[in-house]
């Protein structure tokens, strides 16, 4: 088990639910404009949160939460994964997890077991790109069975999009629209460049807000809940 953070309450993680957050180390994708590098390419700088602790801090936090929303880095990585959900599922809070959608096999898993009341998938470009997004092959079609496994099931998911200049413009978001078609909500969410990656990615530009309603009004032609968010 690799839980590097503890946080407190958000409602900003999982709408409509005050939830706590934990975050995971380690990544199958070194994003270059990822928000959490330290959780990817160093996990082992900060310390473990034992399951125990974990699930004690959670107990007294029950009066005032929701929810637990899982994150990372990537916690479908985590082989501890399945038993900590149980256990939070059996503290009666609600479970959202964060994912980049390449370990379907897990994903289905945690559905068919009733672990998981909230799935937000990261479309982080159009799949065939994903080869940019790691320093070794990544196979695209992991993706594509993730994206159909949450479209084909009743579970409350949402697909989300980081708008990176270069990585995601208009062909970009057609391609991806064209990838979750069926989908029923797309969240597009603007870039911030400080924490990235990549150093050449902290200098990047922020699309601007016209660009932003360009892309909601394209998105809007494939899937028809697009909402905007951080811009």
């Amino acid at each position: 088990m690799s839980v590097k953070g503890f946080q407190g309450t958000s409602l900003l993680d999982y709408p409509g639910k005050i939830s706590s957050l934990l975050f995971f180390g380690g990544c199958n994708l070194t994003c270059p404009f990822c928000h959490n590098p330290g959780l990817v390419l160093n996990p082992d700088q900060y310390p473990d949160y034992p399951p125990e602790h974990i699930l004690q801090e959670l107990k007294t936090r029950i009066p005032f939460i929701d929810a637990v929303v899982i994150s990372g880095g990537e916690p479908t990585l985590a082989p501890g994964l399945e038993g900590l959900l149980r256990e939070i599922k059996n503290l009666g809070l609600s479970v959202k997890l964060d994912t980049n959608g390449l370990l379907p096999e897990v994903l289905e898993k945690l559905m068919s077991r009733e672990l998981l009341d909230f799935v937000a998938l990261d479309i982080k470009t159009v799949p065939s790109r994903y080869g940019e997004l790691h320093t070794m092959p990544v196979d695209s079609r992991l993706l594509e069975r993730t994206i159909r496994l949450l479209i084909e099931s009743p579970l409350a998911h949402e697909f989300r999009t980081t708008c990176v200049p270069g990585l995601v413009e208009e062909r970009d978001i057609e391609a991806m629209g064209t990838a979750i078609a069926g989908a029923k909500n797309w969240v597009l969410q603007q870039y911030v460049p400080g924490h990235a990656l990549n150093a050449a990615f902290r200098d990047l530009e922020p699309h601007s807000p016209q660009t932003l309603d360009r892309f909601v009004q394209l998105a809007s032609v494939f899937v028809p809940g697009v909402s905007l968010r951080g811009a």
